[in-house]
């Protein structure tokens, strides 16, 4: 497999292919509002490139489809480089260095034949969620707002294989004062990420293939870092180097790149932010949907950095009440799991909500319980821009009309 063709083209036509699968997605959507699987936001070639992108994301569009896997065509993505590598299967290396024993370099068919494992993992980026991204209208700023996949899309389920770190680093020997990893991508940018290798030890894998396919080029291709359960950013693409050290390295993405600060902290910044808490998210209805009165099946997806969902609760009264959702389907550690709750509407004005507690007995957030964990007040919420934050995993409102629009009620 060898991606030759020019950045420009593979890119468009990737585009092209998203967008017409989200053209056919059948579902009630706002009222003159057409549904995008994908969405890139560009700035013109710099002098001398063929093809410059400052920044790539494309978000997967959570309220279109059923069970807890994503197509791997609509796996969101962040893209830090200005253009896609192209590497070949034949021709990349990943090389392990450092404090090991044996320094060793992998042919991508090396990597096939060692042991590997195959699992079912989320990856979320850091920043979805974000406040910034709530109550915006797509007139303003097409990069934000409805439908839910512009505020909540960053995040996507998969089935990935490949070898655990645990077998590269054992096989090269790591030694006792080996406490991190610097891993490194073969993007143009050199994207770096630091790991404990307690961590890469203990789940960690170098994944080749999701879903049963060879990695999408926009995944990694050929071989991606998953860190399940952690923030995106961990589960470094197209990796070719992993560095064994003994202290951890402040890269540019963690230190500056990635940090926000927080008035928790006296305004400084934290700069390692590891396992996502608790979250859950009602897919369906949400909004940019409108309702019609009568039986409604609420649906949604819950999941955990720290383990298996336990159960997720549904309040359909602004979280006055709660009740027992239905899980519908298996229940992977740290991976999508789907919720379902039967609910007649009355045709009244209603706020739906959901609430997951996961095996640790972790129990998702409130806006307001996040808010006073952060130190901060309500009232920053209401500011005309709204502070940067991370890691957002606070219970997510959506309120319903008499008319049947639904609404975000995050900050409202």
């Amino acid at each position: 497999m060898n991606f030759k063709e020019t950045d420009r083209r593979r890119f468009l036509k990737a585009t092209a292919g998203l967008a017409g699968v989200a053209a056919g997605a059948g579902l009630v959507g706002a009222k003159g509002q057409t549904n995008q699987a994908q969405h890139v936001h560009t700035e013109p070639p710099r002098r001398g490139a063929r093809y410059s992108i400052d920044h790539m994301t494309h978000y997967t569009p959570l309220q279109d489809y059923q069970g807890i896997i994503t197509p791997a065509r609509l796996h969101f993505m962040q893209q830090h480089s200005s253009e896609f590598p192209e590497i070949s299967w034949d021709e990349h290396r990943l090389t392990i260095h450092g404090m090991v024993e044996r320094p060793l370099t992998f042919t991508m068919d090396d990597l096939k034949q060692l042991p590997s494992v195959q699992r079912v993992h989320f990856v979320e980026c850091h920043g979805n969620s974000s406040p910034q991204s709530h109550n915006v209208q797509n007139s303003k700023n097409p990069n934000l707002g409805l439908p839910i996949q512009y505020i909540h899309g960053m995040a996507s389920t998969s089935e990935w294989a490949g070898v655990p770190f645990s077998v590269l680093l054992n096989e090269a020997g790591i030694k006792p004062e080996g406490t991190w990893l610097v891993m490194e991508g073969a993007d143009a940018g050199k994207f770096s990420h630091t790991l404990p290798t307690a961590k890469a030890m203990e789940d960690c894998f170098v994944a080749y293939s999701q879903n049963g396919d060879p990695l999408r080029v926009e995944q990694g291709y050929p071989i991606r870092a998953i860190v399940p359960g952690w923030e995106g950013p961990h589960n470094v693409k197209y990796l070719r180097h992993i560095k064994v050290v003994d202290e951890a390295y402040n890269t540019w993405n963690e230190s500056m790149n990635h940090s926000v600060s927080r008035p928790d902290l006296g305004g400084k910044a934290r700069w390692y932010h590891f396992q996502w808490g608790p979250k859950s998210l009602i897919t369906r209805p949400s909004a940019g949907m409108e309702m019609r009165k009568g039986y409604v099946q609420i649906t949604g997806l819950a999941w955990s950095g720290a383990g298996k969902v336990a159960k997720v609760d549904v309040s359909v009264d602004g979280g006055k009440t709660w009740k027992e959702a239905k899980i519908d389907g298996a229940v992977h550690s740290k991976a999508h799991t789907r919720f379902n709750y039967d609910w007649q509407w009355n045709g009244e004005e209603a706020t739906i909500l959901s609430r997951v507690t996961d095996e640790t007995g972790d129990v998702q957030p409130s806006i307001a319980e996040l808010t006073e964990h952060w130190g901060m007040k309500m009232d920053d919420w209401h500011k005309e821009e709204r502070p940067r934050a991370i890691h957002m995993n606070a219970i997510q409102p959506w309120k319903i009309a008499r008319d049947g629009s639904i609404t975000d009620a995050m900050f409202v």
